[in-house]
Parts: structure tokens; sequence; C-alpha cells
């Protein structure tokens, strides 16, 4: 393969590569449906070479799984894998708020996420996935103040191997009410230098989270299920 060549196969396999992760984040590719890398590339109009170089790519990054002889499959839910997902990103974001807490200076830096955040009511927005990237961009930002890349870094990590079951905590008009309440209580404390009644709302807020997504997923699991058993290909179903 020329230079040329091998540099458009590249193109094309993070083009895939997105593509397929933005499918499952919105839930057009679900847990546990299964593919073909023809069925990929016949939809994406490219050849099979880098629609295997995106999904070997993904499965490192534990998104699918490879059923040789059979395809791929998206990633079913694990609980315990995102139970444990979880308890990481708790102690990272509370080590973090606790860092804030003790160097003022790093204060100055949430100063985005207030003016997001502790707004009226009445210039809420109530758009899910919107909220749903604002709150990614809370979390991650509240690690980021903190100066500290390795950590950033990490809980960038997590936060991609989370979105998928995050977003469903935003279908419901009511978290997305708490969310504005949580986040605008962390900060509050955070400013203060409250360092315990920090901690204590952060935890309680990605705990409700967590257990409301939890929920949702079953009842998405089942549909899912359910989808399983009508006989068009999951990823074909994806395009409508």
């Amino acid at each position: 393969m020329n230079t040329r060549a091998g540099k458009k196969t590249e193109r094309l396999a993070e083009q895939i590569y997105l593509q397929l992760k933005q499918d499952m984040f919105d839930f057009r590719l679900m847990p546990g449906d299964r593919f073909s890398e023809n069925e990929v590339a016949e939809r994406m109009g490219v050849s099979r070479t880098p629609v295997r170089e995106a999904l070997f790519r993904l499965q490192r990054e534990t998104f699918v799984d490879v059923l040789y002889r059979s395809g791929w499959q998206v990633k079913p839910f694990d609980f315990k894998y995102f139970e444990e997902l979880y308890d990481v990103r708790t102690v990272l974001e509370c080590a973090a708020v606790r860092k804030l807490c003790e160097h003022g200076g790093e204060l100055s830096k949430l100063d985005n996420l207030v003016s997001q955040w502790c707004v009226e009511k009445a210039q809420r927005l109530s758009d899910g996935p919107v909220v749903s990237g604002m709150d990614e961009h809370f979390h991650e930002r509240l690690v980021e103040s903190t100066g500290n890349n390795q950590m950033a870094r990490i809980h960038h990590d997590l936060t991609e191997r989370l979105r998928i079951i995050r977003r469903l905590d935003f279908t419901s008009p009511s978290r997305v009410e708490a969310t504005y309440n949580e986040h605008q209580a962390v900060l509050e404390a955070i400013l203060h230098r409250q360092v315990e009644q920090a901690q204590i709302l952060l935890c309680a807020h990605i705990e409700e989270s967590r257990n409301e997504v939890r929920k949702i997923t079953v009842h998405m699991l089942h549909e899912a299920s359910v989808r399983a058993e009508l006989p068009a290909s999951s990823i074909n179903k994806s395009d409508g």
C-alpha cells in the first residue's frame, strides 16, 4: 500500500470509528446489536479495510466485541463494569473537589460553569441531549480545573466509556431539572470552600444519576431484546 492510499484508509477508518461511536451514543446502535463488516462497509460506501480498522479500535476501547465467524456486536450492558466505572469516577471527582476547595486560585476556572448552571429557572435549557453534553462538560471541567493533567486524562476516558448509559439519564424532564439544582448546589459549596459538603452533594448527585440510569437501562435492554427478534439486521435498523 502506497503512502497516499494508506493515509486515505486511515482517514476513512477515523471517520467510520467516529460515526459508529456516535451511533452507539445516540442509540441508533443498541447494546447487544449484531452486525457484519460488510453491512457497515455497504452502508458507508467504503471497503472493508477501514471498517475493520475502526472496529478493532472500538474493540480495544471496549465498545464492541468481535464474534468470530459471526460478525461483531455492540458490547452488551455489563452492570458490574459500569458500577466499577462509576466508583472510580466518584473517587476522582471527590479528589478534584478537595483540591479545588483547598487551592482557591483555581476557583476562577469555574466561572463558566457558574454562568451555565447557576441561573434562574426560566433560563434553564430543557433539551435532553444538549443538557447531557453540558453535564459531561461540568464534570470534566471540575477535574480539569485542578490542573492535574493525568487526573483529567483518566476522567475523560471514564466519561467516554460511561457516555452510552449516562445519556439515558436525560430522557426524563425531572432529571434535567434535578441536574441543574444539584450542579448549582455543588458549585456553591465549592465556592464557599466547604469541602465535605461539596463532596457529599457530589456523591449524592452521581449516585442519583447512577440509580436513574440503571432503571431506564433495564427498560432499554428490554426494547433491545425485542428488536433483536426482528428479521432485519441491526445495522440496517440504525439507518431508519
